[in-house]
């Protein structure tokens, strides 16, 4: 009797379209160049360390929330937009880092081309006015954050800093291109000088990458 009614139970289940049982299982993202490449921009051992260790607890610590939440079901930017606390902090620091270590090359394109450098030009005067503003919110910021350039709903872009894991994502804007500002992101490299990170950071940026966002 009591099989029956367990499989009473269990068909209604299914009847009622309860048949995604299972939370969304996010994977370190892949790179797409040797952990060394970078060097000595990005040294091989920060990379082991900012990819490998902390870029996995973000997916680790988000596979562990998500279980049994609203969110199991969910997609990474559906969760960004969408959670708050230990969930949007994991779920945004995972979506900031695959964004940043996609964007990096050993042989980049060091300048934007085509339609987004007629966009950097119209809201921003020139790439060298962009990259100066960009340096000084990066180089500004206080704390641990990133600093984004991103497109507005208008069509403009934009240079907006965010503290600790902030993403735009959050007020309608569509990034293009981030730099990381906490410290893990270059102080085996560079310890406290930051503008020293920020112009290397444009030495490895591969503008062809970024293009491709708009």
């Amino acid at each position: 009797m009591k099989r029956n009614v367990t499989t009473l139970i269990l068909c209604g289940f299914l009847l009622l379209g309860y048949t995604n049982v299972h939370a969304e299982t996010f994977t370190l993202p892949e790179l797409p160049y040797a952990l060394d490449a970078l060097a000595p921009k990005i040294s091989k051992q920060t990379m082991e360390l900012h990819y490998g260790k902390h870029l996995q607890t973000y997916v680790n610590n988000l596979n562990t929330l998500i279980a049994g939440s609203p969110f199991e079901t969910s997609d990474l930017e559906f969760i960004v937009k969408n959670a708050d606390g230990a969930i949007f902090n994991n779920a945004a620091q995972l979506w900031n880092h695959a964004l940043y270590f996609e964007q990096f090359s050993s042989a980049p394109q060091s300048q934007p081309g085509g339609e987004l450098a007629t966009a950097i030009d119209k809201s921003f005067g020139s790439f060298d006015n962009f990259k100066e503003q960009f340096n000084k919110a990066a180089a500004g910021l206080f704390g641990s954050g990133w600093v984004w350039l991103v497109k507005n709903e208008d069509g403009s872009l934009s240079i907006t800093q965010e503290s600790n894991a902030g993403n735009p994502l959050r007020s309608g804007q569509q990034v293009l291109m981030g730099c990381d500002v906490w410290e893990h992101a270059y102080y085996l490299d560079y310890q406290n000088r930051r503008n020293e990170y920020i112009n290397a950071f444009w030495e490895i940026l591969d503008w062809s990458v970024i293009e491709k966002r708009l």
